[in-house]
């Protein structure tokens, strides 16, 4: 008798247990290539888009309902239409590349998913603008025109 009263509680914690571990995987949930895009040292006014590619692993269609950068130089766009489980989309983001130096930015996703504000960042370098010679009629190598 006492060996089947410990058969039914372990029986009965296990399943709780397994409810329990499915309970906190349900809904949506991102899964992200890399939450961080290094632009590494780039030319001054060059193309700054990049992408954040991810996975919905959730059992739930996963809604982004906003995606904001941290100052007006970084402008992300978002799928508007619900990814379901499974499916891959991207984040697409634009850095302003006339701004010279160092950059560290975040993009703030609101969405349905259990983490229901997830932060993205970007960062890198850019190059000063490259100086142009002015035409001056003159040859730089030493010639007159």
């Amino acid at each position: 008798m006492k060996n089947t009263i410990i058969a039914i509680v372990a029986l009965l914690a296990t399943t709780t247990f397994a409810f329990a571990q499915d309970k906190a995987a349900s809904g949506a949930a991102f899964k992200f290539e890399t939450e961080t895009l290094d632009y590494g040292t780039i030319e001054n006014d060059s193309d700054g888009n990049r992408e954040f590619k991810f996975t919905n692993v959730g059992t739930e269609p996963l809604i982004i309902s906003n995606a904001k950068g941290s100052c007006g130089c970084t402008t992300p766009e978002w799928p508007k239409e619900p990814i379901g489980p499974g499916e891959t989309a991207v984040i697409k983001v634009h850095y302003d590349t006339k701004r010279t130096g160092a950059f560290e930015k975040t993009v703030t996703l609101t969405s349905n998913a259990v983490e229901s504000a997830k932060v993205l960042r970007i960062k890198g370098v850019v190059n000063p603008p490259a100086e142009h010679d002015v035409n001056d009629g003159t040859d730089h190598s030493g010639h007159n025109h």
